[in-house]
């Protein structure tokens, strides 16, 4: 009986990548970079779904509650490169099995979706610091992505961020969190 997994994401590279290493005998991949409805994704019927949290004007959490109440016995996995202690709760509470930040090290993605179990050798030679960048790391990353959208400029960055200028000013003046 062929399974199937369904990827959420609105980054194309990023799905052709995840269908091409998640590729496995007994499995059907169906990807998913345009908007959509629940009524679509629930019509999927997937074993396995592996959510975007942010789908582009979508919200891939508004997709986990009708997913969970229509197919209980389906796997649901936030993967997201925006992560928070917040959308983990609610990701969570809504019924998702799992969260997961991006950059992902693919074997801990293969291992949650799959339950592909590591030897000892693999998980070994997985270098343990590009597992997940930290909660320090992430938010320097989102500040400089929202400060390049404004194009250095600090007022309108914090503005953007939700944050007092000197406060943004002050994380920036850190050094880059390793």
């Amino acid at each position: 009986m062929i399974k199937k997994l369904v990827i959420v994401d609105d980054d194309p590279a990023l799905i052709n990548t995840l269908a091409r290493r998640l590729a496995k005998p007994g499995w059907q991949i169906q990807a998913f970079y345009q908007p959509l409805t629940e009524a679509e994704l629930i019509a999927e019927q997937a074993d396995i779904y592996l959510l975007d949290l942010r789908f582009g004007q979508q919200s891939g959490l508004s997709f986990i509650a009708p997913l969970r109440m229509a197919l209980s016995h389906c796997l649901i996995i936030v993967l997201t490169g925006y992560a928070s202690i917040n959308t983990a709760v609610l990701a969570v509470k809504q019924g998702a099995d799992d969260y997961l930040t991006k950059p992902v090290d693919f074997q801990l993605l293969q291992q949650t979706l799959f339950g592909d179990n590591l030897t000892e050798a693999e998980h070994t030679a997985t270098p343990s610091n590009n597992l997940f960048l930290s909660p320090e790391q992430l938010e320097w990353e989102h500040i400089q992505r929202v400060l390049a959208k404004h194009d250095g400029n600090i007022s309108q960055t914090a503005k953007s961020l939700g944050m007092h200028r000197r406060t943004l000013q002050r994380k920036l003046l850190k050094h880059r969190p390793t």
